[in-house]
This record gives structure tokens, C-alpha cells and sequence, in this order.
């Protein structure tokens, strides 16, 4: 989907092309947005802004010189974000940026939040003289934001899964505080790596910013994001740790309780050995005191006993929650 956002008076009008029926762009246009872009729609944003546009394999390689750099006078610069991170599989995408003189060109292959935010807002109102550069910086600012919102619920909900481990209010089931701590832990080590390819960005532009003539206001904002996303990084470093010390406490509490279950199981073993051993000498076969021996249903009575003597040893164990 070819997206373009021009001027309309106090924001920015969102249109679609279809490119069926249109085969040109406006000239006014700030921001392209290319949605799972087709060849023709990659044509045409190439005819309006004079450079290449990326595909998905390049998007996707690692190497920072085939995210970060300048073609034609154009910055590219490609950012893992986050996208559904409130759901159970959470995941990064590879989004690029390209600066080319006033516009403002993103490729993109899924909807991270940010943009539907900043996309909203400039709808409603953008300030005077808005260019591709201002636009970015939004951008920017929102993945920054919505970053730190996803540490800030991964930090309560940490929190939460901590207080159930060493206070729990009933028994817990361990179980489900594994898988818990095992979404957490992957969540937060997909924010880092967002963060460490936003921070490369920021970087960039930041060392760039003189050679594209921004303002001394856009480099110390730049320089306040830079600080922000070390920040972030720093916190989603701590948050990291403290999944891992959780899981270490967790396994470490479910051990001690294990232990603590075959102490019982050895304890018992030990009680009824010498019966047994007795029994298994004697035979227990003496018939003028053991009634049951001439009984006509003593042979049914006899397994009725073995099997309440199974049974009520697995309703105990489950019971006390060892099964």
C-alpha cells in the first residue's frame, strides 16, 4: 500500500494511491509511507524521489553499512521496532527511513504502533512549514515513547510475577510462572535489540545533521533521544537480570520442594521396610487368626484393598500438590 501525507492547510492530508488509476505522486507530498510495497509502487516513489528503494533482504541484513547510509544525498537508515509486543508473540520488524531533501520516505513490511500515533496526529494538526525532516523526528520521538511503555509494563508485570514467586498468597503453579517469565525474558530481549538499532540511528542522523543544514534546536533533541534510548537500554539490561535471578530463584524453590517430597518418600520407605521384611519371612499365613483366609469373598476383598492402597496414596500426592 503507497501512502503519501501533503499539506492541507494546519496538517497533513493522508491520501492512498491506487496505482491503477494514478501514475504520479504530488510534488507537495512530506511523507511517503510504503506499506508491503509493490514494484510499481516502488517505481513511482523511486520517479519522485530520485533514489532506490530497498528491498526486504536488504532491510534484513545486519552489517550497520547496509543500514546506515547515504546514496545519491539521500539518508537511508534502517531501525528493528516493535510491533503487537501486547500480545503472546511478540516480534521485531525492519523499517527504513530515507531522508531525501525535504521528504520523508518509509518502507515497511508490518504496522508498528508509532506510526499509526504519529499518522493520527499530523492529521489533526502539524506545525507551520512541516518537512520530511520534522516528520521523522515525530517518528522517532514516538518509537522512543512507546518504547519505554513497553519496559514500564514488562518492569509491573516483573514485579507481579516476583511478589508471586516469594509471597504467595496460594500455591502457586510454577508452571505457568515459567512460561510467564519466558515471555518476559524473550519481550525484553527483542526491546534491546530495537533499542540498539534506534540508538545506531540516532547517531547517524545526529553526525549528519550539520551536512543537512538542520537547526541547533533538531541537534539537541537528537542528543536528548540519544540519551533516552542509552537510558532505556541500561533499563531493559536491568529488567533482563532480573528475569534471569527470577528464574534462578524459581528453579532453585522448585528443587528445594522436590527434595523435600522424596525426603517424605525415603522417610516412608524406611517406616514400612522392617513390616515388610517381617511379612515376607512369615508369609503372614496363619490361618487359624487370619479370618479373611476362609472367607468366601476373601479373594475380592483382597484386591479391594490393593487398589484403595494405590488410590489413596495418588489422592494424597494431589492433594498436596506434589502430581
Amino acid at each position: 500500500m503507497l501512502t503519501v501525507f501533503v499539506p492541507r492547510g494546519a496538517c497533513l492530508e493522508r491520501q492512498v494511491i491506487n496505482t491503477e488509476t494514478e501514475f504520479g505522486l504530488p510534488d507537495q507530498a512530506v511523507w511517503i509511507d510504503l506499506m508491503h510495497p509493490t514494484l510499481i509502487e516502488d517505481k513511482l516513489v523511486e520517479q519522485l524521489v530520485g533514489v532506490a528503494i530497498p528491498t526486504r533482504e536488504e532491510m534484513q541484513e545486519i552489517e550497520v553499512s547496509s543500514r546506515l547510509y547515504v546514496e545519491n544525498g539521500a539518508r537511508f537508515m534502517t531501525a528493528t521496532l516493535m510491533t503487537q509486543s501486547e500480545t503472546d508473540t511478540p516480534r521485531t520488524t525492519a523499517v527504513t527511513f530515507i531522508l531525501a531533501g525535504n521528504r520523508l520516505v518509509t518502507v515497511r513490511y508490518d504496522e508498528p504502533r508509532p506510526f499509526v500515533l504519529v499518522g493520527n496526529k499530523l492529521a489533526r494538526s502539524c506545525p507551520p512549514g512541516v518537512s520530511g525532516q520534522s516528520v521523522f523526528m515525530d517518528l522517532l520521538d514516538a518509537v522512543i515513547d512507546r518504547t519505554a511503555d513497553i519496559l514500564e509494563r514488562i518492569g509491573i508485570e516483573v514485579d507481579q510475577i516476583s511478589h508471586t514467586i516469594f509471597e504467595p498468597e496460594e500455591a502457586p503453579s510454577y508452571n505457568d510462572i515459567l512460561k510467564a517469565l519466558g515471555r518476559k525474558g524473550d519481550l525484553t530481549s527483542k526491546v534491546r535489540e530495537s533499542l540498539v538499532s534506534i540508538g545506531r540511528v540516532v547517531l547517524f542522523v545526529a553526525n549528519e545533521a550539520l551536512g543537512m543544514g538542520w537547526s541547533r534546536e533538531a541537534s539537541t533533541q537528537l542528543r536528548s533521544m540519544q540519551r533516552d534510548a542509552i537510558s532505556l537500554s541500561d533499563h531493559a539490561t536491568y529488567l533482563s537480570n532480573k528475569i534471569t535471578f527470577l528464574l534462578d530463584a524459581l528453579l532453585g524453590i522448585v528443587s528445594i520442594q522436590q527434595n523435600d517430597i522424596i525426603k517424605i518418600f525415603s522417610i516412608a520407605a524406611v517406616v514400612f521396610m522392617p513390616p515388610t521384611l517381617v511379612a515376607s519371612i512369615y508369609g503372614m499365613n496363619f490361618h487359624h487368626n487370619m479370618i479373611e483366609l476362609d472367607w468366601v469373598y476373601g479373594y475380592p476383598f483382597a484386591l479391594f484393598l490393593m487398589v484403595l492402597a494405590a488410590v489413596l496414596p495418588l489422592l494424597f500426592f494431589k492433594w498436596k500438590k506434589w502430581l
